[in-house]
């Protein structure tokens, strides 16, 4: 027979997990409405992460702009994260880490100047 004791440290993990979760989710919302900063109106309600409505016809077009902002925001935030782990391991990877890791920044320093030359960056 298999003994299930071994996995009550695991079980009380999960629950407490979900426990805190539970608290840092739900504790903020109903403290907000108990002290009265939970007020509604047509401006804290109106759409503002992308910038059109969100109740339009789902075949509009629109500005292919954001689709760019969001590349290139992917591209450098991956350089961001390449940096990193490149910073901390430097003395170990030597001047052949060091040469890669310039390679890589001139091509993404390319990248940048040809997106600003075509305008991706300009927002009219």
């Amino acid at each position: 027979m298999v003994d299930l004791t071994q996995y009550l440290p695991i079980l009380i993990f999960l629950f407490v997990a979900v426990g805190l979760s539970a608290a840092f989710v739900f504790l903020p919302m109903g403290v907000s409405r108990l002290t009265g900063a939970h007020r509604p109106d047509p401006a804290k309600l109106t759409e503002y992460e992308c910038g059109f409505p969100a109740f339009e016809d789902a075949r509009s077009q629109f500005d292919v702009r954001f689709y760019l902002v969001a590349i290139l925001f992917i591209i450098f935030d991956l350089e961001a994260a390449f940096l990193f782990p490149w910073a901390v391991s430097l003395e170990e990877i030597g001047w052949a880490g060091w040469a890669t890791m310039m390679i890589f920044l001139a091509e993404l320093a390319l990248g940048l100047v040809y997106a600003w030359k075509k305008g991706a960056l300009d927002w009219e």
